[in-house]
């Protein structure tokens, strides 16, 4: 496919529609518009809270806790447990007990950290249709689940703990994620909640949710946070400004795997060591499951002990062959075993910095949130990154995300007023056009819900069937980003080349799932796609690699992007020449001589670029001179021949247009100079009309609608 010049957009006003109606709950609203709950699905804790009478409510559950383990088992008389029942029994129960499912769910079976993770799980994963299940023993016999099964039980008892509470049946309810969750993890949680008989009428992003419990009755002038949120799996960086109830993410990064469960793990592995070494006869002890879970048991134990403790004592009666485990974790071996993991998540907020532009003086608070926050070293690396600013500590890290979901719920449900919530996509979507270009559509960092639509043609003469591949990532070559899907295009009417009309439409709801249209303006034939689970969607490992690399090889692509456009820019204009030579182009007026001569300059170089794919850029920029000390004189001649009154016609024409007449005449082919001399004057007013309206409203500054795009058009 080819890119076509870009007209005015036709949702420029349905874009603002989109950032001031944002308490819009998509149709999800209804009659127990109360019951919508707000749930953190965590990786080692859920919790769930309610937004009633101008306040959150976080709900305990029937232990009276207010944040429930993510675990489920199945006893051995096949009984379902699920949360604080099922975790107190995992040492007795270890390959019937699951925890840890937000780590495998939307991941393929290939994935390389969920063939890490497999290693260390006592249940059993196992491989159906390049899919992970987990596999355990159930009153009807050996069953194996869906990750989106084990997550919808968890959702089920947050449902359950909400009913008990409020007295009343819930059905609805918003569902908070890690930030840099892909399409496919975010689709397979709103299939959980579906399984588990709740309504996910939103999916926002955990420090989202977070800024939200910090700022919801805060009534400052605009002010930047930075939201740090590290749990028990999974670690997000935000980065928002905050201004009287409008909530608008600048930029966003983070791993979805990287936590608490990482840092237990080095000191699992420490301790082993240490157990070898000193039994090298019973240096077997991993086989078994029940003695591993119940060292996992205490040392989760330790690490919350050194929180506030200089040591903590790690002792595990009868370990293994009844031989007792015994030992002492210092903070300072605990914070050793860990420190790359530690300062890793230094780098995550740098690049959350950089994408926004902005300086660690820019940043006026600092957030933590989640549950691995509480590490003191944590709070002395963040404050150190800082300057040594104090840390934002007023928020319960195990509770604020929850709080957060809740006041969305409230927001969808009409209970919550006055809050603006303006989120972000995290990598930039796009098509693949002639040369293997990435085409961006709907940038890093977009605001969403986002709508792009974007005008191409066809790449060859009488092209029936165009291919839209669509593709994630941030490097300007679609090789080297990440193909979500691709669908066709069918039955274009025969035509030269460039001259079909084919409409993309990307679309990103509020949610953060994709859908993807193309419609061929002629015939008005429309194909859709909607990227779903399926798809070879990314792991976090090639979410970060992907972004890695575009910095590390920014040259590179350069110098790659320059040969593409080279290729392009000779292959346009030999067709060009070679339209011009055709009969039915001003056959009156190229003499026979002239014609073939342009129609074998132009042929000799099609013939290079067919023959010569791996064309350098100085060889490519050789052709193309070559081609136009052949070409350009006849073309020459034949400009001088035009008809100069024409030069300004169309600017007249404009210029007598009132802005209605011109909205419904932008459809027409127009020399985009001519246009912009004509309406420039119309734009801008209509622009600084837009910008009072939005500051009215208090849901936008200028400064907002700039940065979101909505007053940037691409001439």
């Amino acid at each position: 496919m080819k890119p076509k010049a870009p007209d005015l957009p036709k949702d420029f006003g349905r874009q603002c529609y989109y950032v001031c109606a944002t308490t819009s709950d998509d149709g999800q609203n209804g009659d127990d518009g109360l019951g919508i709950v707000g749930i953190d699905l965590g990786t080692t804790y859920s919790c769930v809270g309610i937004y009633e009478n101008k306040r959150v409510q976080i709900i305990p559950n029937d232990q009276g806790n207010r944040i429930t383990p993510s675990y489920v088992a199945f006893a051995p008389d096949g009984t379902l447990l699920v949360g604080d029942a099922a975790k107190n029994q995992l040492a007795a129960n270890p390959t019937n007990t699951i925890f840890d499912s937000k780590r495998i769910i939307g991941r393929e079976w290939s994935d390389k950290s969920l063939q890490s993770d497999i290693k260390y799980f006592p249940f059993k994963v196992v491989n159906k249709g390049n899919k992970p299940h987990i596999e355990v023993t159930t009153s009807s016999g050996p069953t194996r689940l869906s990750p989106e099964e084990v997550s919808a039980m968890i959702l089920r008892k947050m449902k359950e703990i909400s009913e008990a509470y409020l007295n009343r049946t819930v059905t609805k309810a918003v569902v908070t994620v890690p930030a840099y969750f892909n399409d496919a993890q975010r689709r397979a949680t709103k299939d959980a909640g579906t399984i588990a008989g709740l309504n996910v009428v939103r999916i926002i992003n955990e420090p989202t949710a977070a800024a939200i419990a910090y700022g919801l009755n805060k009534q400052d002038s605009e002010k930047n946070i930075l939201v740090y949120d590290l749990g028990g799996g999974t670690f997000d960086v935000s980065l928002l400004t905050i201004d009287n109830g409008v909530f608008e993410v600048i930029a966003t990064s983070g791993d979805t795997h990287l936590g608490g469960q990482d840092f237990d793990q080095r000191v699992m592995e420490h301790f082993l060591k240490l157990w070898k070494k000193k039994y090298p006869t019973k240096a077997d002890v991993e086989k078994d499951q029940a003695a591993v879970q119940k060292l996992r048991r205490e040392v989760e134990k330790a690490k919350r002990s050194l929180s506030s403790l200089p040591e903590a004592k790690v002792e595990v009666e009868s370990f293994y062959q009844g031989v007792d485990f015994s030992e002492t974790l210092t903070r300072t071996k605990f914070e050793d075993l860990n420190a790359d993991l530690f300062k890793s998540t230094l780098k995550t907020v740098q690049k959350v910095l950089d994408d926004a532009s902005f300086s660690i003086k820019d940043v006026h608070e600092v957030i933590l949130v989640g549950g691995s926050t509480r590490i003191p070293k944590i709070h002395s690396l963040v404050k150190d990154f800082f300057g040594g600013k104090e840390l934002n500590l007023g928020l319960n890290p195990d509770e604020a995300v929850a709080y957060g979901a809740a006041v969305q719920g409230g927001i969808l449900g009409g209970t919550a007023q006055d809050v603006v919530l303006l989120d972000v996509t995290p990598l930039t979507l796009g098509i693949e056009t002639v040369g293997g270009v990435f085409t961006k559509l709907i940038p890093l960092n977009s605001l969403i819900p986002a709508q792009h639509t974007q005008t191409f043609s066809t790449a060859q003469d009488n092209q029936a069937t165009v291919t839209i591949k669509v593709y994630e990532g941030e490097r300007p070559l679609t090789r080297d980003n990440h193909l979500l899907g691709q669908f066709d295009l069918t039955g274009i009417p025969p035509a030269p080349r460039g001259v079909p009309q084919i409409e993309v439409t990307f679309a990103v709801d509020n949610n953060g799932i994709l859908r993807v249209k193309a419609e061929e303006k002629g015939t008005g034939k429309k194909q859709e796609i909607t990227i779903t689970n399926d798809d070879n969607r990314l792991s976090e490992a090639e979410i970060k690699k992907m972004i890695d690399d575009a910095k590390k090889y920014a040259e590179t692509d350069k110098e790659r992007r320059k040969v593409v456009d080279a290729r392009q820019d000779l292959e346009n204009l030999a067709y060009r020449y070679k339209r011009l030579s055709s009969p039915a182009e001003k056959e009156n007026r190229l003499s026979e001589a002239d014609k073939d001569t342009l129609t074998k300059a132009a042929e000799e170089a099609i013939s290079f670029l067919d023959n010569n794919p791996s064309a350098t850029l100085d060889e490519l920029r050789q052709q193309k001179d070559e081609l136009e000390k052949v070409c350009n004189p006849i073309i020459a001649s034949l400009n001088r021949n035009d008809d100069s009154a024409q030069d300004h016609s169309e600017l007249k024409a404009f210029s007598s247009l009132g802005s209605n007449e011109l909205s419904s005449r932008l459809k027409m082919p127009v020399d985009i100079g001519s246009f912009l001399a004509a309406v420039g004057k119309i734009i801008v007013r209509n622009i600084v009309n837009l910008c009072k309206q939005l500051k009215r409203f208090k849901a936008c500054t200028v400064r907002r609608c700039i940065h979101h795009g909505l007053l940037k058009t691409r001439w």
